[in-house]
């Protein structure tokens, strides 16, 4: 096969070739991260011709994949430019499910992302990597300002990484503060939302061993996240919406850190 052949496809093979230059990887160990991540599956997935919120919607109806939606009547369609800001439970079906709402129900989007969908090549319209490592972290700043002051609506999950289990629930990790700086900047309103929804136990047990017992930075459970993405066919998840939080709200009583972690209190009580 010609390199042609792979484009907009995932081969795992020639990826771990690059990453370990001159160095052999023993067979069964890509054999078992193949079978891992449905390499197979996802190809085909991947190889359906789709892209951006076309490709939302044909993946989430190829995996049988339901979407309930409460609270659209909360958001006015009147030109407003908006933060969607969102808890970040699944780290895959979610992303699929607000980008494909967000455009079809407010407009062009744009999903700050560096998680999963990265990976999925024909998502990649609707995605602005925000990697904190590579040559992208030194355009980061420009990058993230630049969506804000765009004329798109935006996505953030503030956690930044897929759910876990903290204290017996499942439940983000702290927001970061970038999403209500920026808003504020640039006076957008942040719609909260809340996406109902968890992945496997097998996911919870996985973090909870390299996070919690072994207490290793490198993100262990995201190589999981295609497989919690396989597992998601069949099921349904519902969306709540609430109300548009105006940029004044986010005043100086409150640290930008401390607005985010009141703007996820109330996510989770929506």
């Amino acid at each position: 096969m010609t390199n042609e052949d792979f484009e907009g496809k995932l081969d795992l093979d020639r990826i771990v070739a690059a990453k370990f230059k001159g160095k052999k990887v023993p067979g069964f160990i890509v054999r078992w991260l193949k079978r891992l991540i449905h390499q197979d599956w996802l190809n085909e997935i991947l190889s359906r011709g789709y892209q951006g919120a076309d490709f939302c919607d044909d993946t989430l109806a190829y995996m049988d994949v339901k979407i309930e939606v409460e609270g659209l009547e909360n958001v006015p369609k009147d030109g407003t430019l908006y933060t969607f800001a969102s808890n970040h439970p699944l780290g895959g079906v979610d992303g699929l499910a607000l980008c494909s709402l967000i455009t079809r129900q407010f407009g062009p989007m744009r999903m700050l992302v560096n998680d999963f969908l990265l990976y999925i090549r024909p998502i990649a319209p609707l995605c602005v990597p925000i990697n904190k490592v590579g040559d992208q972290a030194r355009n980061l700043p420009q990058m993230i300002d630049g969506a804000f002051r765009s004329e798109n609506h935006l996505l953030m999950f503030p956690a930044g990484s897929a759910s876990r289990k903290v204290d017996g629930r499942v439940q983000d990790l702290p927001w970061t503060k970038t999403f209500i700086k920026k808003s504020v900047e640039t006076g957008r309103s942040i719609v909260p939302v809340h996406f109902i929804g968890q992945n496997s136990p097998r996911f919870y047990r996985v973090d909870a061993i390299f996070r919690k017992f072994l207490k290793l930075k490198v993100n262990i459970p995201m190589l999981f996240l295609p497989d919690e993405f396989y597992r998601a066919q069949h099921k349904t998840f519902r969306i709540i919406i609430g109300k548009p939080l105006p940029a004044a709200t986010f005043d100086a009583s409150r640290s930008p850190l401390e607005w985010a972690a009141w703007v996820r209190e109330k996510v989770y009580q929506l």
